[in-house]
């Protein structure tokens, strides 16, 4: 059985990967980056990116492969940056199908990611006035991410510091440039690296390294509720629960002064307050109490899936299989393509093996159900049969 992550919002969207389905080239967002905000769509970017980027929202990850081979076949791809846009579509998605050789075959293609022919000032006459480097970010994290996939954790982790350092080095540049929009944009990213490290640790129980990481980023942004709220799971994960409770206080406390500086929704934050707190019982055994955190969190939020599969927990360690069943089936009619990731279904078969003898006959119909309706990515072995 799983319950919740230490990281807040871990495997609840199947679209969460923060800069890989955003658009691809680096520094791009329409709306806030001074160099391309003259742009008034993803299309006046790259060609057809707008089609790249709702078929990677959707999870079809086979139809850009083949869209990728198609503007390859035809030559549709004219300026360098179009080159490395389709590239990190295309190397995404082969990690999404998890076919791991073939995005490290694509990236290798490319050698040097620094290299001067994928800088912008490289090609004057393409674009004028503009410098730096056109490799989108999501190529960088994908170079590292690869390795890890592929059983090499230590050259995946180098290359993951490797480029923590590059952001930060991007930061620290903005910041002299006075470029504010691109210094906030480069702290995002600063974060999801670190978010990413502390992810790898924590797989390997390193929790030292991650309370040093996150240590690090609080000592710069203490209004940061998600923060301060990874650092309470991680005091959980090393049994120092009054540490955690502590943590989890200075989320309410803040939220109480007005004090938060993050771009979270109230509803958002306070979701957050309320999955704390229901950490918190859960670690006491007092499911009951647990569940009507969960249940204002759902009442806010009928998306909030992490509250929803932690809420069947809670049923189910209550011996209310019957109900554990009926919140999860629920969500995933209401909801299918929020709620339908592998832990949800991981959880919900398991809960049909303890509750029915036929558990096999309908967990073959579950089966054939995802089949229909979940993206090209879903591991469909979490069913079990």
């Amino acid at each position: 059985m799983e319950s919740e992550s230490p990281s807040p919002d871990s495997g609840t969207h199947r679209t969460s990967d923060p800069e890989t389905l955003t658009s691809a080239i680096e520094g791009l967002t329409i709306s806030s980056d001074p160099l391309t905000s003259k742009f008034s769509s993803l299309d006046d970017l790259a060609h057809e990116l707008s089609s790249l980027q709702d078929l990677a929202t959707r999870g079809s990850w086979r139809s850009i492969l083949d869209k990728v081979a198609r503007a390859r076949s035809l030559s549709l791809l004219q300026k360098p940056h179009d080159h490395l846009t389709y590239l990190s579509y295309n190397v995404l998605a082969l990690v999404k199908l998890r076919r791991f050789a073939e995005g490290l075959a694509e990236l290798d293609s490319l050698e040097d990611l620094d290299s001067s022919q994928y800088r912008y000032e490289t090609y004057p006459s393409v674009y004028p006035n503009r410098t730096g480097s056109m490799v989108p970010f999501s190529l960088r994290w994908l170079h590292a991410l690869i390795p890890i996939k592929m059983g090499e954790r230590q050259e995946g982790l180098d290359r993951f510091y490797e480029l923590l350092d590059f952001v930060q080095s991007k930061v620290k540049d903005k910041q002299e440039k006075n470029l504010d929009v691109s210094v906030d944009l480069w702290k995002k990213r600063e974060v999801f690296v670190i978010n990413c490290i502390m992810g790898h640790h924590l797989s390997n129980k390193e929790f030292g390294v991650c309370l040093s990481l996150i240590d690090n980023l609080l000592s710069r942004d203490f209004s940061d509720p998600a923060l301060i709220s990874k650092l309470g799971y991680i005091q959980m994960h090393v049994g120092d629960i009054e540490g955690a409770k502590r943590s989890f206080n200075k989320i309410e406390d803040m939220v109480k002064e007005g004090k938060s500086s993050v771009s979270l929704s109230e509803v958002e934050i306070k979701n957050l307050v309320n999955r704390n707190k229901a950490l918190v019982f859960l670690v006491g055994k007092d499911y009951l109490s647990a569940v009507r955190e969960y249940e204002e969190c759902i009442e806010r939020d009928h998306t909030d899936v992490v509250a929803i599969n932690n809420k069947a927990l809670c049923l189910m360690y209550l011996r209310d299989l019957a109900d554990s069943i009926k919140v999860l089936e629920n969500a995933l009619e209401r909801v299918p393509t929020v709620a339908l990731n592998e832990t949800v279904i991981v959880n919900l078969c398991s809960m049909y093996e303890l509750a029915y003898v036929n558990h096999s006959e309908i967990k073959r119909t579950l089966n054939n159900w995802i089949a229909r309706v979940a993206p090209d990515d879903f591991d469909s072995s979490c069913t079990r049969i």
